[in-house]
């Protein structure tokens, strides 16, 4: 090993002791609420006491994860978490991108700061409201949906407990709440575009489609690739909150979900090893897939992640 490696690396340090300190923040959340709290995946291998504690807790190997994956409601668990994940994939991750490009399209400054702020704003509004307003929208009896559908001489739609609707009224919320929040590092691209090739564009006789389809969508592509590696390592992942207050027995079938299985077990039932197993499994899925999507994304020539 080179010896000189450690001094090169403090002079370097020192040299740019401020960037280093400016990034301190971040390396020290990670290093507390990421990195120490990984010795408590130890747990989905013991039968977790916390009268015992850890140390007093017994080994149990892979108990938990025997009784995860042989559980009957495992397939149904995974069938509805990929499901819901992969149909917001294909309908609400396109979304912030085409509100980027038509926000990056208005020319009115007042009025394109405007719809930014309009369409932020359902992002900072907690999933307790999100359902609450969903509920009085589209209950069967004081929903406003099902009174206009009911006012016109129709039977009253359920839309809160038909496992048919389940599905796609996740999906529906999700794109409200957050695809206005999700234009931001879109509009954060598109605005390091050099504007020079837009003018060289339209001398060449370019429309503004043309310019959207060859500068701005070429421009934007990395960072859709990175957003798009990084969205599916979550794809084992589903918003706890917003499935826990949109859950009802009807639609168990179709809402029961591993946040709310490892919820229920973890917490309610405090089989807190169960808890443990179902996250550590949920983390391996994520960095499966990530590993996987970066290689592929490697393979067609494109920059990953890493």
């Amino acid at each position: 090993m080179n010896t000189g490696y450690w001094p090169r690396l403090w002079i370097r340090m020192l040299q740019h002791k401020y960037m280093y300190l400016l990034a301190l923040p971040g390396v020290l959340y990670f290093v507390l609420f990421k990195f120490a709290p990984m010795w408590g995946l130890l747990i989905a291998f013991k039968d977790y006491n916390p009268f015992g504690g850890f140390w007093g807790s017994p080994w149990v190997g892979a108990k938990h994860f025997n009784e995860l994956f042989t559980d009957n409601a495992f397939y149904m668990m995974l069938r509805n978490t990929f499901a819901i994940n992969l149909i917001g994939l294909l309908f609400m991750f396109p979304v912030p991108i085409i509100l980027a490009l038509m926000l990056n399209e208005v020319r009115h400054e007042v009025f394109k700061r405007l719809n930014q702020s309009i369409v932020y704003l359902p992002h900072f509004l907690s999933w307790v409201v999100v359902a609450s307003m969903t509920f009085f929208i589209l209950s069967t009896d004081v929903g406003i949906v099902n009174k206009l559908i009911t006012g016109s001489g129709h039977e009253s739609v359920a839309f809160l407990s038909n496992p048919n609707f389940f599905w796609g009224l996740i999906t529906a919320q999700s794109m409200w709440k957050e695809a206005g929040w999700g234009t931001i590092i879109f509009l954060a691209a598109m605005a390091g575009v050099d504007p020079q090739r837009y003018e060289a564009a339209v001398v060449d006789g370019a429309n503004r489609w043309h310019q959207i389809w060859h500068i701005t969508l070429p421009a934007i592509r990395p960072t859709i690739i990175i957003l798009l590696i990084l969205r599916l390592g979550h794809m084992a992942d589903v918003g706890f909150e917003q499935v826990l207050l949109m859950q009802n027995p009807l639609v168990l079938s179709v809402s029961e979900v591993f946040d709310t299985y490892a919820y229920t077990h973890g917490i309610l039932k405090g089989q807190i090893s169960a808890g443990v197993t179902v996250g550590m499994f949920k983390g391996v899925v994520g960095l499966v897939l990530v590993l996987a999507s970066n290689y592929v994304v490697k393979k067609l020539g494109h920059e990953g992640i890493y």
